[in-house]
């Protein structure tokens, strides 16, 4: 049996251990700073631990014996575990969307006897692993696009949005630069920008870049295709107010303020939709062609049940460490998401939710 800490008791961190902790093959501890979210969050018997993720031997401490461990922390917390998971021979698997955090998983990978999997999530993470089996079925791939969304499913406020993950990461998203590939180069684009319309399944969405979501994926096609982008599907119109808010409020430059009033204002919400679209074209022999992987997950109905959200990022990690258990993953060094077979992600217990 594997042994495993997860590190962060918000949503997405006791849906992970509690996918985990739900099967015979790991022996789950959740740990987090707040002693009343370890003991009352998770709904089922676990280990737990009250931890500060910032006390450096502490969180050493109590990777003692473990096998394997999961960040589900704010970002900024992520490049400590990763050095800490090093030092103690620990496998490192996080859910982060940053950039700068993901490469600081890199370095601590260099020459690491265990392995590192940054961007475990969906957006980054599950959509690289999909659009990569998409771009290998090409003799020339020619564009690449990514479009995911996370939204309500009875949006009611003039945003038509509310919250479901990280406000961190959401801020993020709107304000930090956005890496692509334009005609062949990389180019880091600005948030908010580019913006476009589109209907699925009779419903009218926008879509717009963002940044994180695209995860390393420039880096390992840079070379092989044309143009490469991320954008994030929200309901029309919310664009253009993030837009006031960001830049012409300018709180992208004070995102301590930004992050009250989001949470202030916004409400969570439970019963979400989480968008999936991905479409390569390229050349196929003499053919023009395009392959296209669209998907909607819903939060389950039931009160007891799981956030769309939840569902797909928490399934995203586990079934990574669950590949790396059985022998599906490199067993050292770091590991980009879009090295990991699709089929045998989709095929697996927790993977299936994407099948």
């Amino acid at each position: 049996m594997s042994t495993v800490l997860v590190l962060g008791a918000g949503k997405i961190g006791v849906a992970v251990a509690e996918f985990l902790a739900a099967t015979d093959d790991y022996e789950v501890t959740l740990a987090d700073g707040d002693a009343t979210a370890v003991q009352t969050r998770p709904r089922s018997p676990m280990a737990h631990r009250v931890l500060d993720a910032t006390d450096g031997r502490a969180l050493r401490q109590a990777l003692a014996g473990q096998d394997v461990v999961i960040s589900a922390l704010p970002f900024f917390l992520n490049p400590e575990v990763a050095r800490a998971a090093r030092d103690c021979g620990v496998h490192y698997f996080d859910l982060t969307e940053d950039v700068k955090t993901a490469k600081a998983a890199r370095e601590c990978a260099e020459g690491a006897d265990t392995v590192f999997v940054s961007q475990c999530g969906l957006a980054p993470g599950f959509v690289s692993i999909v659009a990569y089996h998409l771009f290998k079925k090409f003799d020339e791939a020619i564009d690449v696009s990514l479009r995911v969304g996370a939204l309500p499913q009875y949006p009611s406020n003039t945003l038509k949005y509310n919250l479901t993950w990280s406000t961190d990461g959401l801020i993020n998203e709107y304000c930090n630069p956005c890496e692509a590939i334009h005609e062949g180069e990389l180019r880091q684009l600005l948030a908010l920008e580019g913006l476009e319309h589109f209907s699925l399944d009779g419903t009218d969405y926008e879509a717009f870049s963002t940044s994180g979501g695209v995860g390393s994926l420039c880096e390992t096609l840079l070379g092989k295709v044309q143009n490469l982008n991320y954008k994030t599907i929200r309901y029309p119109g919310h664009r253009d107010l993030v837009w006031m808010l960001v830049r012409d409020l300018k709180l992208a430059e004070h995102r301590k303020t930004f992050k009250e009033l989001i949470e202030y204002g916004i409400p969570v919400t439970r019963q979400d939709v989480v968008l999936i679209f991905v479409s390569v074209t390229g050349m196929r022999g003499d053919l023009f062609t395009q392959e296209t992987f669209a998907k909607k997950i819903y939060g389950d109905r039931e009160d007891a049940g799981w956030s769309a959200i939840q569902k797909t990022t928490a399934a995203a990690v586990c079934a990574m460490v669950d590949l790396h258990r059985e022998g599906k993953l490199p067993r050292k060094g770091f590991v980009r998401q879009e090295e990991v077979d699709f089929d045998a992600f989709v095929a697996n217990r927790f993977g299936r939710v994407y099948a």
